[in-house]
């Protein structure tokens, strides 16, 4: 058997239902054995780091390891961002990447270059991967490929590159058939420590449990709903974890952080006992002051990684366990006990909710609030089984406002912060969802990869693409007008955008601008006339427009901007 017509049929065995390229020469023969095979669809995006992102989004909706290929050079190294956003977020993927024939290789030489395109991408994505490897022999095809799959999904997930000359590629070998990897089963047995801390979260007179980013990785979603509801115990949640409860459940509080909800901080700040499930407790949620953020409370930290409990926020009580194995022994062991009424607690948080209304940040704003829209487009949106966020201010305003329903999704690039993450994120979660999903992006960062119009438009994907727009990088702005005297060098002075709606129908896709408030709702109207559909909507927001509130650097979690006391306008 050919190896790229035995990768093809490895892939399909894997359950692969997508793979996302650029076309070259050195990946050739691999593209042409899964078009032959024709179980495979081959998704043929615009740039290598959307293919890479593509693949991201696929994995992150279904837990299987996303695919994407690229040519050796400059293919290869485009997947690289898209490789360590699957690295830093624990996304299960797998990258291949053609490479020059074996003999046009440099090898020992003390040359840049021998064959054309020829790159070392190894070497560059080992600090990226869990795994890295040249396939030099074609009989190594099917052990590395196995190896490659199972190392994705086990332990904790994330990305690994198989790079493949095509001479290897084009060669015969003998393999059995290829057959389905099963990632390795996770046990955890140390019921003492789940016991001891079920006691100390029964007595806790005001306990709150963070939701992070590593439920997902986990597959452990309904393994943690039903945790939480069999505790009763409120829930702050990361920009990792929107989505970890729906909007309107009882135990929700809100984004928790830097830019967290106001409340949910403040909530922070009130309780007694943290239990942190996949969190990392990085600076976007603890703040610098990790000091404050720990403070007296007894806080249980569950990871995977030990490396991870007690590393910036320390004091942890660690447990270290891979979370689908938790959740499972910790809800065989609550459900022996009784829990106590938190009624009073939860209706503090919702006091402090009413209090701190995250429409009300920024008091003055004019033309469109962001977040009185978030909430608007979210009410709009039912028929949405993703929301897909990219980076920057607006992604501060989502994760502060989305209503989210049990079945909707949050997709966001968290560790890698990467603009442009969006629109290819929202191609590969469309594409695995067949429904509609909302793309929300920045004017920034929806340049970096606009070119991905052409996927939709070409597929006619249904994407709902929100731009909001204030005609700068607000995010550095906003810093620049903290930290450097309101001089705006490259976020505001020396660039600018295009108009998105006549962009959008040149690449044969309806768009509309709002500019003003009043506009809001007869827009989200059109955005959804077609669901099935593509559509754009350019939502036009002040340049002065800031990510409130926001924790300054060096005060606690519960000291931020715009700083607010008891009575202030903001309550009225």
């Amino acid at each position: 058997m050919k190896v790229a017509d035995y990768i093809a049929e490895f892939l399909y065995e894997q359950n692969v239902t997508y793979v996302f390229e650029v076309v070259g020469g050195m990946i050739t023969h691999m593209i042409d054995s899964i078009y032959r095979d024709g179980k495979i669809r081959i998704i043929s995006v615009h740039h290598e780091q959307a293919a890479a992102f593509a693949a991201e989004g696929c994995a992150r909706i279904t837990g299987i390891p996303g695919v994407a290929m690229a040519t050796s050079g400059p293919g290869a190294v485009n997947l690289l961002t898209g490789i360590g956003s699957c690295y830093f977020d624990s996304i299960p993927a797998v990258f291949i990447t053609g490479q020059v024939n074996r003999a046009e290789q440099k090898k020992g030489r003390s040359i840049r270059q021998l064959g054309f395109q020829e790159t070392d991408i190894v070497s560059m994505a080992n600090p990226i991967t869990k795994a890295a490897w040249s396939l030099t022999d074609p009989d190594q095809v099917p052990d590395l490929l196995q190896q490659a799959f199972q190392l994705a999904l086990s332990g904790r997930p994330g990305p690994v590159l198989l790079d493949i000359p095509m001479d290897v590629q084009r060669a015969d070998i003998s393999a059995d058939r290829a057959h389905k990897v099963s990632k390795v089963e996770e046990v955890y047995k140390q019921q003492s420590e789940i016991e001891e801390l079920i006691g100390r979260l029964v007595n806790a007179q005001r306990p709150l449990i963070l939701a992070g980013g590593g439920i997902h990785s986990a597959c452990a979603l309904d393994q943690f709903r039903r945790f939480a509801e069999q505790t009763g115990v409120p829930v702050v949640n990361s920009l990792m974890a929107v989505d970890a409860l729906p909007y309107s459940h009882r135990l929700r509080v809100g984004l928790i952080g830097t830019y967290g909800n106001r409340w949910a901080n403040l909530a922070m700040a009130e309780s007694d006992f943290l239990l942190v499930i996949g969190s990392r407790l990085d600076i976007r949620q603890t703040g610098s002051d990790v000091k404050a953020f720990k403070d007296k409370r007894t806080i249980y930290h569950v990871d995977c990684d030990a490396a991870e409990i007690n590393n910036r926020v320390e004091g942890c009580i660690p447990v270290i366990s891979h979370l689908l194995p938790f959740m499972i022994n910790a809800i065989d062991i609550a459900s022996n006990r009784v829990f106590p009424d938190r009624s009073v607690w939860i209706s503090r948080i919702a006091g402090l909710k009413k209090q701190w209304p995250d429409t009300a940040e920024q008091p003055d704003i004019r033309g469109i609030n962001p977040n009185h829209f978030m909430h608007l487009l979210s009410v709009s949106s039912p028929e949405a089984t993703a929301y897909i966020v990219d980076v920057g201010q607006h992604q501060m305003w989502a994760g502060q406002s989305l209503q989210l329903s049990a079945n909707q999704r949050f997709l966001t690039s968290g560790g890698m912060g990467a603009m442009g993450s969006a629109l290819p994120l929202a191609i590969g979660a469309a594409f695995t969802l067949g429904k509609p999903v909302v793309a929300i992006a920045g004017d920034g960062g929806f340049q970096i990869n606009i070119q991905e119009l052409q996927t939709i438009a070409h597929h006619k994907l249904p994407v709902k693409i929100i731009v909001i727009n204030n005609k700068a990088y607000g995010m550095v702005r906003q810093f620049q007008q903290s930290y450097f005297d309101e001089r705006y060098q490259s976020t505001v002075w020396g660039v600018s955008a295009p108009d998105f709606s006549a962009v959008s129908k040149a690449y044969h896709i309806p768009a509309h601008t709002i500019k003003d408030p009043a506009e809001i709702k007869s827009a989200l109207t059109e955005l959804w006339k077609d669901p099935l559909n593509p559509f754009l909507l350019d939502v036009s927001i002040d340049l002065k427009a800031n990510a409130y509130p926001k924790i300054s650097f060096g005060y606690p979690f519960t000291e931020m901007e715009p700083f607010l006391t008891e009575g202030s306008e903001q309550q009225k």
